[in-house]
């Protein structure tokens, strides 16, 4: 248990470093997509999705991993994914960014964690668990030897071959596309030193690809066969601490999460970007509303952004596909009742 905790800690660390000096969220990704016309932050996610799966292919073929898709359920996935899209645009941040805030100071952050964290454990053991365990179960679809669908085994090829296919056309793609297209937002100011640097998308979506590639291994060789999430992390944290409930213990993705608010504290206070924001209670109240939202979305969903986005996609898992697309129509649906109508009202 405390080389679990350990291993848990100093991914987290990284991870949240990563994220800081990036401002990697998935929330800004999506909604700036259709609010700004900016897509930034969305090469990010997709350059790290691209470099897990790498990764993942290549310890796959070798027998370092197993991969560990998640199921598809789609009633599941579209209602909670939707419901955790909406939730984090109200919250103003993903899972995983309202977490690495939390470590810059930011306490709406916090609020949101909190509302997170109180419906994901009302949602996985306390009385919301029947409206996720009915979505669930009645529409889950498996293969006919019972294992969760991914496009590999929908199409009978192997893993590893098939998501290296994918990489590699999509990088070849997306890098034609870019050259065509003229592409060049890669700049960085060069005068201040790498730490104190925002990072640009490349070098971010490099480094939350790595991260998720190397929790993996790691994480399996905890007890727990998949790589990056976000949400259950903050669960155990309720479990232990809060309700103290018997058998419960701090983990790997306990310890992993708080690990993301200790390396997002460090980038932030080398960067000297640290400090203690306190918005007005209204901020903190639509915050908090938000943090409930997604964690009810989540654990329906079976996982947050990056349990599907991050970590489910790589793994080509057809349930995390669904969900992503829910995730994102629920932010644009969110993003143009808020931001978009009313200015053009």
């Amino acid at each position: 248990m405390t080389t679990a905790i350990i291993t848990g800690l100093i991914v987290g660390i990284i991870f949240g470093f990563v994220m800081q000096r990036g401002r990697f969220c998935m929330n800004s990704a999506i909604r700036d997509t259709a609010l700004l016309q900016d897509y930034t932050l969305l090469k990010s996610v997709g350059v790290a999705i691209l470099v897990s799966m790498v990764g993942f292919a290549i310890m796959d073929a070798t027998g370092m991993i197993s991969i560990n898709p998640k199921p598809l359920f789609w009633g599941a996935n579209l209602v909670g994914s939707f419901i955790f899209g909406v939730g984090m645009v109200i919250a103003g941040g993903c899972a995983s960014g309202i977490t690495y805030r939390v470590g810059e100071g930011m306490m709406g952050a916090l609020a949101a964690v909190i509302g997170l964290a109180t419906t994901g454990t009302l949602t996985a053991m306390g009385f919301l668990k029947p409206i996720k365990d009915a979505l669930q179960s009645s529409t889950i679809v498996k293969t006919a030897d019972d294992a969760n669908l991914t496009l590999a085994n929908v199409l009978g090829v192997p893993y590893w071959i098939l998501a290296l296919i994918i990489a590699i056309l999509a990088g070849v793609i997306w890098y034609l596309m870019a050259r065509k297209n003229g592409d060049d937002d890669l700049a960085v100011d060069s005068s201040a030193p790498f730490f104190k640097r925002t990072w640009n998308w490349l070098v971010t979506g490099i480094g939350i690809g790595i991260v998720g590639i190397i929790s993996f291994p790691i994480s399996a060789a905890a007890g727990r066969n998949y790589p990056l999430g976000i949400t259950a992390g903050w669960i155990q944290w309720v479990k232990v601490v809060i309700l103290r409930v018997e058998g419960q213990a701090v983990n790997w993705i306990a310890a992993m999460v708080l690990g993301i608010v200790i390396g997002a504290f460090i980038a932030a206070l080398l960067a000297g970007e640290f400090k203690f924001r306190f918005p007005k209670l209204g901020m903190i109240g639509q915050a908090f509303l938000g943090g409930l939202i997604m964690g009810f979305g989540a654990v329906t969903s079976g996982g947050c952004n990056v349990t599907h986005i991050l970590s489910g996609i790589p793994q080509l898992s057809i349930g995390s596909f669904v969900a992503a697309i829910a995730i994102a129509l629920g932010a644009w649906v969110t993003a143009y009742l808020i931001f978009v109508r009313p200015q053009k009202a």
